[in-house]
């Protein structure tokens, strides 16, 4: 499986690796970034600690994280296939964005390069992600990525005491659109954000 992925003319993905730990902790210092990860990102050692499960992931063909980066290799973003299912041949969908990065594609671009490359090298047939209805510009990116919106779970998510609603959003192989994916769409941007694997 390529560890490297053109997503458009200066942006690329590649592999998280240790070398990448600062990068993350000034990411996670945002605090809107305290929903993406199980233990708060806010040391050096926590950082590092992230960047091993990912590898550990990737190891045991369980879940693909790859830094969306420029190129001068600034790290701009994330994107993920994780809870592979190979019985089934599923992945969820999950994603973030560096404060810097928004507004430039970066979000919709990453989703649509690592869709293409779930489908084309892990092999998975379908892929979901979800957003909460509150959030309109992961919304965006979604659509733009070519994933369809399917439904809505009720009130699946609680942060700091409210239950949030959910936007299920899926892909498909068969899908038309460029690499196997959902339909094309224009835009992208915005903050990048998608809800963690259930």
């Amino acid at each position: 499986m390529r560890e490297r992925v053109e997503v458009s003319s200066g942006l690329r993905l590649r592999r998280w690796t240790p070398a990448d730990a600062g990068a993350v902790l000034a990411a996670f210092a945002e605090p809107v970034m305290s929903r993406q990860s199980a233990e708060p990102v806010v040391t050096l050692p926590a950082a590092r600690r992230w960047l091993a499960s990912r590898t550990e992931q990737w190891d045991a063909g369980a879940g693909f994280a790859f830094a969306v980066v420029d190129g001068a290799d600034v790290v701009l973003g994330h994107v993920a296939v994780g809870a592979v299912d190979r019985r089934h041949g599923t992945g969820w969908v999950s994603y973030w964005t560096t404060a810097a990065a928004r507004g430039r594609g970066v979000a919709s671009g990453g989703c649509r390069a690592v869709a293409a490359w779930a489908f084309e090298d892990a092999g998975l047939f379908r892929l979901e992600l979800g957003h909460r209805v509150d959030n309109p510009a992961s919304c965006a990116v979604a659509r733009a990525a070519g994933f369809a919106v399917e439904g809505v779970q009720r009130r699946k998510l609680e942060y700091d005491g409210v239950r949030y609603d959910v936007e299920l959003h899926a892909r498909l192989a068969t899908d038309s659109g460029s690499g196997g994916g959902g339909p094309a769409e224009a835009g992208g941007g915005g903050p990048l954000r998608s809800v963690p694997a259930p």
